[in-house]
This record gives structure tokens, sequence and C-alpha cells, in this order.
């Protein structure tokens, strides 16, 4: 008998054009979407590290780009090129890759709850037959086996005593906010964070949209004020010249879960600087200086009317500054929610964390 082999694994060599597009898509999330930008970065990478080779130039990946549907020129009749929705999708495939791990694509399901029974996917767990128990939930394998053990091989002989069950788990769908601050500190003082943050935006739309795809995501942005973006506006994100007005945010979360169908909602808020602006009567009220009482009580309420509404927010604070996390501690108490106090480099990974640890909860 023939058993296994093993031999050495040595991956795949990737073309010049595959090593060129995983910088290239990474230079665009910085550039903010800007093709010429980005190109103009992986020529002087190329002149710095050699990145081509002699037979394959930045002439030929441009061509290429064209030729697979990755670029397109400008509608406006610049002759300017552009990326396209293909583009996009892939920038959002390889965060989600480089952040999650590669996922493979799950069935139409949506988050396992721990509440078990009549459900939608087939858990791990037998238990005895009971009345009402449908054909499909028979573990024929296992209740072949304990016919066996309480009968004898010598005649087969199999009762409704001998019967498993595979466990079933209920599954719940989750409407998620994800609210991105875009204020200017979010690249003050030379520390880009906002990269990161778009980053971890794409990840998660693409998680759910190939893991969960019966959950709803929507994504916030906001500064002077608040306002919805696509996702597949995500890698043209920019920092703007704004204060940060967290009530509109929180506000706009609010009105966009209050209108999903949904039983478990939840609001992930990246941010890393205290609210600094509000809206009154069409006027922007300001105070950049410390925390103003009347910006952070806005916040504190609004923070306590999601708790009663049974919209948990999780704050992903990412400065370290103390009188900053004392404000996200009073508002995590107000809300009855979670903070966590994260580097750029370990963001992904704490909302991935958190992302999944909530699918497990049912709130009803």
């Amino acid at each position: 008998m023939i058993g296994f082999r093993f031999t050495d694994y040595h991956a795949p060599d990737q073309t010049p054009f595959d090593q060129l597009f995983n910088i290239f898509k990474q230079l665009l999330t910085y550039t903010s979407g800007d093709f010429n930008e980005a190109i103009s970065w992986l020529t002087e990478l190329d002149k710095e590290y050699g990145l081509t080779k002699p037979d394959y130039g930045i002439g030929d990946f441009i061509q290429e780009l064209k030729d697979r549907g990755y670029i397109k020129e400008d509608q406006a009749g610049s002759g300017e090129m552009m990326i396209t929705a293909k583009t996009e999708q892939s920038i959002r495939q390889q965060a989600l890759e480089k952040i999650f791990g590669k996922l493979k694509k799950g069935k139409s399901g949506n988050h396992a709850t721990r509440l078990t029974g009549q459900g939608d996917e087939a858990s791990d767990e037998l238990r005895p037959f009971q009345f009402g128990d449908s054909l499909e939930q028979i573990s024929m394998q296992e209740s072949i086996r304990n016919a066996q053990i309480n009968h004898g091989i010598g005649e087969f002989n199999l009762t409704e005593q001998d019967l498993a069950v595979t466990e079933r788990e209920h599954k719940t769908q989750t409407s998620t906010v994800l609210m991105i601050d875009i204020s200017h500190s979010m690249i003050l003082y030379g520390e880009d964070r906002i990269t990161p943050a778009k980053n971890v935006a794409m990840a998660l739309a693409e998680l759910i949209k190939q893991k969960y795809p019966k959950d709803t995501l929507d994504i916030i942005v906001f500064g002077d004020d608040a306002w919805q973006i696509e996702i597949k506006d995500l890698p043209y994100l920019q920092v703007g010249p704004y204060h940060t007005n967290t009530v509109a945010g929180l506000e706009l979360a609010m009105d966009l879960l209050r209108r999903r169908k949904q039983a478990n909602k939840q609001i992930f808020m990246i941010t890393d600087g205290k609210p600094t602006c509000l809206k009154e009567n069409g006027r922007y009220y300001k105070n950049s200086f410390g925390l103003d009482k009347k910006i952070l009580n806005k916040c504190l309420t609004l923070a306590q009317s999601c708790r009663r509404l049974k919209i948990p927010i999780t704050t992903f604070m990412v400065a370290s500054d103390p009188y900053l996390q004392e404000f996200v501690r009073d508002f995590t108490e107000a809300n009855h929610g979670k903070a966590f106090y994260t580097s750029l480099q370990g963001l992904g990974e704490f909302i991935f964390e958190d992302f999944e640890r909530n699918k497990k909860r049912n709130i009803r």
C-alpha cells in the first residue's frame, strides 16, 4: 500500500505584474486613489530598489493595468487615467487578507448565537432524538454506532433510543455602523492615522460581503459634519481641515440603525481625539481647547440613548493622551459599551476580534 509522500513546499513565483500590483494597491490607499501620484511613487521606488525586470518596466505594467481592466481613461476627456471598480474591490480584498487573513467564502448565513434547537446551521454537538426533530437532523453515522453498541453486531436493530440528533445553532443578523474620524488630527504631527482606518474599513466591508452577506454595514465619516459614504468610496477617503463633531456622527449612526430590522445593532467608532464641535441652529460651536462640557454632555447623552436602544458602541482609540482616554472611559461607561486603546498596527486585529465576538450575542 502506497502511503503519503511529503515534499518541501515551494510557493508559486509571482509574475512581475503581480509583484508590482501588490505594491501599487498599497500606494493607492496612501494616495487616496490618485493614480498619477501612486505611479510616481512606484517609479521612485523602482529607481531606488529595482522593482522591475530588464524585460518588464513600469510602462509595461501600466499597459497591463489597462488590458486587465484595472484602470481606464477619465470620461471627462482629460486623458488622465483613473482606477476602476475592479481595482477598488481588489484593494478591499488585499486589506482583508492583510488584516484578517485569507477567509473562505461562507454560506449565505449570519452570526451564530448561543441558542440551540431548530436553528439554521449544524453544530458539533449531538443529543438524543426528541419528538419534533426533523429527519434531516438525525446523524445516521452516530445512530448506527449506537445501535451496534446497544444491540450487538450480530443482527442489526435500530430503535428510537439509538437515534442521535445533530444540534443546530440559531443564526442572527447584525447591522453595523462604522464611524471614521476624518478630522485634521488624524494626520497631525506627521502620523498617518487615516490610512490604517481606511484599511480596517475596507477589510471589514469585504469580510461582511464574503462571510456574512445578510448583515449590513454602513460607513460614516465625521469632521465638522457627518455623512454616509459608499464602500466603493473608501480608497478615496481623505482627511480634511475639520474639527471633530462626534455628536453628528452618533446622530447619523442612530438614524441609520433605526431603519434596520435586524435584532443586533452595533456601532464601531475609530477616533484619535476628543469631540470639539457641535452644530446648533445652523451654526457651528467649536472649542479645541480641553474637554468642553457643552459638547461632552451632548456626547454622553447620546451614548446613554444608544444604551437604552440596546446599541452598544465600541470605541477604538488610536491616541494615548491620558485626558482623551478619560473622555473615552466616561463615554463607554454611559453606553455600557467597550473601548480599546490600540496602536495603529493592532487596530485591525482588535476590530476583527470584537466583531467576531459580537456575532455570538443576541440582543432581545
